[in-house]
């Protein structure tokens, strides 16, 4: 008999606590959620006041038996489940499974799995925090009951297995909202001047750029303009006005939020939101480590938050100056941003000693650059400032003048470690300009006049998307990538080199549901509700009044909408590849697997084919060309046209221009999809055998009741 108990989510994270507690202590995993709404109605009691109507999840009977039988023999009972609202929710349902020893149960947390974190938690339980389950009790009903009477409407007034969400829709508003902005768009002309000039005593040439005429900034839009300016300044001399020294200083970006993590990984590892958490996960929960054991090697990565402790400040400083020396260091502390709910720190390593390289082979190569990525990040925002050397020069040429930037890295400091990504192309080291001083001539070399368009707006990415919902105020952070992962399945947008584009579908799904129920799928609204889920979290607001507040309006606007809406009829996007069968233009279609090609004659004309991608590199065996496809779980690798023919080059990884072909990347491709294969037969045959069991044992309880009753 254990003394005490400990329920987590998941088996790894129940391994890396087994061995911080003693032998009478009992780690077991729940599998994630026990109880949830039914997935085959709506599951809420509109008449007596919104109550839930919770089921235990299928499949799991023997799993709660399990865990009933051994909270029974135990003293006392810890739930130890992720320190966030869904977290709570699933304690707090855990405890109403284990209800006949509710007086033995109690809760515990903890931001990173590490000794004194979970030895911590052991000793300061507290009781199951209603306030932040009644604010996941509020999230899980209004969705499910926008999502049940709006996909309805979809289905009767568009096609039939449409669905409609909260925060999705309002994610494929902005990105339809994007693509309108765009297609919209009408370029504007402007022009640049740059004169390449060269300092007379030096012999070093630097480049200026056209600013403006007697110290006013002027924009050129047209040949005309540009003609005029050089016309003006034909003969003149480039006189330098005005020269100003400086230094410039780069401070680090802060520690990891989910937010920012899920953007980094995009823009520098390329991983998708849904990756990105699932690594983090992984990484959080424990890896096995030689010599250590399991190992949590990250915090909690669900948080909005950019605070860490006094004690990884402490560390982060002994790491720093042990590592570079005492001027890298730099304390720092970032400001979290308002309406951050800041339960728990910024995402960091939970053991800083243990350094990325140290235990690469350890990881998997996925795991080893997101936990680089983490590590790096959070040490380079405790170090000091870069520091630039900067000179800014004025020059002018009769009346106009010409300006000139220059910049030096003169001290490295974080960035020694770590850069922050954006989204454009960054120049910091854009070159030192001649030591020039006022009044001084230099010498015109070449005036390069060049002409631009302006561009529109830059379609999202996974990663803009994310800093868009969250700058807006809608989801958090345990939000992001379920949102977009399912306007993705729900094929209402589609990603094209991580540019996310609406589908047909999408843009019409989104003008019904934006022009008929502008109350709830708008941005003001759906942060309006997030605030509000923050306030019952807090304990300021009751959850099932918030629910009756919106209920009232939201009802009557879905029966308006029912009563006057036509049907919107769906038609299918055409391709330009023509049926070899029957002539017609074949058409866009979906299946299991993604986009199709199909004739649109069907049932006369049965004829499709699928959408094959290709890329403008050669294959490095054969020098054909190299197709995309995609696996069954959806993950692209790259094979050649001619395999299995002539050619057998096969890889997860894009080839490069030159680049010769390795056959370990054939192996490893076959290795994972072999391990891959094996996981689903097994899972397949677990299934299945539980299946004939349950079958075997209502056969033999027939028979037995037969055989009595003769």
């Amino acid at each position: 008999m254990a003394d005490k108990l400990i329920i987590v989510e998941s088996p790894a994270k129940a391994n890396t606590i087994k061995k911080f507690l003693g032998g009478s202590t009992k780690v077991v995993a729940s599998m994630g959620h026990i109880r949830d709404l039914p997935k085959s109605k709506m599951g809420i009691d509109i008449e007596h006041d919104f109550e839930p109507e919770y089921i235990n999840i299928r499949g799991k009977g023997d799993l709660i038996k399990s865990l009933k039988k051994e909270a029974k023999q135990a003293k006392k009972i810890y739930i130890a489940t992720d320190p966030d609202r869904e977290g709570e929710a699933i304690a707090w349902h855990l405890a109403k499974i284990l209800e006949d020893e509710k007086d033995k149960i109690v809760r515990v947390t903890f931001n990173e799995i590490t000794k004194t974190a979970v030895q911590k938690a052991i000793k300061e339980p507290r009781d199951i925090d209603i306030n932040l389950v009644d604010a996941q009790q509020a999230r899980r009903v209004l969705d499910r009951i926008v999502g049940y009477k709006i996909s309805p409407v979809l289905w009767k007034k568009v096609r039939r297995g449409l669905s409609a969400g909260r925060v999705q829709s309002v994610a494929v508003k902005l990105i339809v909202d994007r693509e309108n902005e765009i297609e919209k768009f009408i370029p504007e002309e402007y022009w640049n001047i740059y004169a390449n000039l060269e300092d007379m005593k030096t012999k070093k040439e630097f480049e200026a750029h056209f600013y403006g005429k007697d110290g006013k900034k002027l924009e050129i839009h047209s040949n005309d303009e540009v003609q005029e300016i050089l016309d003006n300044i034909k003969n003149a001399k480039y006189i330098v006005t005005d020269v100003k020294k400086g230094e410039k200083k780069r401070t680090p970006a802060p520690p990891f939020t989910t937010s920012t993590m899920q953007q980094e990984a995009s823009r520098k590892l390329g991983f998708t939101l849904k990756k990105t958490m699932s690594i983090a996960q992984g990484l959080y929960e424990g890896v096995k480590i030689p010599e250590k054991g399991t190992v949590g090697l990250i915090t909690y990565m669900r948080t909005d938050s950019t605070r860490i402790s006094e004690e990884a400040r402490a560390v982060a400083k002994t790491q720093i100056t042990k590592l570079y020396g005492e001027n890298y260091y730099e304390n720092r502390y970032y400001k979290t941003k308002k309406d951050a709910q800041d339960a728990h720190e910024a995402i960091r390593p939970t053991y800083i000693d243990i350094e990325p390289d140290s235990i690469k082979d350890s990881l998997t190569n996925d795991q080893y650059k997101l936990y680089k990525l983490v590590y790096n990040r959070f040490l380079a925002s405790q170090m000091a400032p870069a520091i630039f050397d900067t000179m800014n020069v004025n020059i002018k040429a009769n009346a106009y003048d010409f300006k000139a930037n220059g910049q030096t890295l003169k001290f490295k400091g974080f960035m020694t470690l770590y850069v922050e990504g954006t989204d454009k192309e960054e120049n910091e080291e854009e070159g030192m300009l001649p030591e020039l001083v006022e009044n001084q001539e230099v010498k015109l070399k070449k005036i390069n006049p060049k002409q631009s368009f302006t561009e529109p707006p830059p379609r999202y990415t996974e990663a803009s998307l994310v800093k868009a919902l969250e700058e807006k105020g809608i989801g958090r952070p345990s939000t992001y990538s379920p949102t977009i992962t399912t306007i993705l399945e729900r094929r209402y947008i589609e990603k094209d080199k991580k540019q996310l584009y609406p589908t047909e579908l999408g843009k019409v799904v989104n003008k019904l549901l934006t022009e008929n129920f502008t109350d709830v799928i708008n941005v003001e609204f759906t942060a309006k509700i997030e605030n509000e889920f923050d306030e019952i979290a807090e304990g300021h607001e009751k959850w099932k009044k918030m629910i009756r507040e919106f209920y009232g309006p939201f009802e009557k606007e879905v029966e308006k909408v029912e009563k006057e809406l036509e049907h919107v009829e769906m038609v299918d996007e055409v391709s330009d590849v023509k049926c070899e069968k029957c002539g017609r233009m074949m058409v866009y279609k979906y299946g299991k697997y993604g986009k199709f090609l199909a004739c649109p004659g069907y049932p006369e004309c049965k004829n499709a084919k699928p959408i094959i991608e290709t890329i403008d590199v050669p294959c490095p065996k054969c020098g054909a060309t190299v197709q995309i496809r995609k696996t069954k779980r959806g993950r692209p690798y790259y094979i050649c046209e001619n395999n299995p023919k002539s050619c057998d080059y096969i890889s997860w990884n894009k080839p490069k221009v030159g680049e010769e072909w390795n056959p370990e990347e054939k192996e490893e491709f076959e290795k994972t999809e072999k391990t891959s294969q094996k996981k689903k037969t097994t899972k397949t045959a677990k299934t299945t055998k539980g299946k004939t069991t349950k079958t075997t044992k209502k056969t033999t309880t027939k028979k037995a009741t037969s055989q009595k009753n003769k």
